[in-house]
């Protein structure tokens, strides 16, 4: 997939999931598989689980677009309720992440692992504006880094969810977070958990291993 260059992209426009620019952005079509259950962090979840289906959205349209310094995603996918609060210990927020390696040898499987970490963009549904900088180190290691470089809005309409996810390409920070480059390609992975369901932590959906991102080159200016 590549994350086509709009110049002079307008972040608070592009949030919307319906705005004007994302209709002539080509979206991919990625298939969704649950999280295994032997990956999952402790053995009270594995036991709770052992019998329940892991992974309700089997399937997720993806689109990028970046103008040389916002990278953003729109996420699209099928779903027949809109959870925006944790009302009780079996519902809980709908959610997404885009998944990016911050060192060239991070697994999306486990989340990464020591020094080879995984850097997530992540929405939730009760918090709608702004976004989660995620770090992973491996399995049970996820953290929040911070609550304002990520910007996420999501829209629920007629049984489906349309998100945008947004970051700036670099960033400057002391934590292991993705820099990314006009011109490169990077590794990303998608993430949705259903709320309805009770997916939350290591109980989600997920589109496996990294698939190729290529952002476009910043066209140069002519003199």
């Amino acid at each position: 997939m590549h994350a086509g260059n709009i110049p002079k992209l307008e972040l608070e426009a592009l949030l919307d999931p319906d705005a004007k620019p994302w209709r002539g952005v080509k979206a991919e079509s990625l298939p969704l598989m649950g999280a295994p259950l032997g990956l999952q962090p402790t053995a009270a979840i594995r036991a709770t689980w052992a019998n329940k289906k892991i992974g309700a959205v089997d399937r997720v349209a993806v689109a990028a677009v970046h103008d040389g310094r916002v990278l953003a995603f729109r996420l699209e996918w099928k779903d027949p309720s809109e959870n925006r609060e944790l009302t009780d210990t079996t519902s809980f927020p709908d959610a997404a992440a885009v998944l990016l390696p911050a060192a060239p040898d991070a697994a999306v499987f486990s989340m990464g692992a020591p020094g080879r970490p995984v850097n997530a963009w992540y929405w939730r549904a009760d918090e709608e504006g702004r976004g989660r900088n995620v770090i992973s180190e491996g399995i049970g290691t996820t953290r929040t880094l911070d609550l304002e470089l990520v910007r996420a809005r999501g829209v629920w309409k007629e049984g489906r969810w349309r998100v945008v996810i947004a970051r700036a390409l670099r960033a400057q920070s002391t934590e292991p977070v993705v820099q990314l480059t006009p011109g490169k390609t990077t590794g990303f992975a998608v993430t949705v958990w259903d709320g309805a369901s009770g997916e939350r932590g290591g109980i989600k959906a997920f589109s496996g291993d990294w698939r190729e991102l290529r952002l476009d080159a910043v066209p140069t200016p002519r003199s």
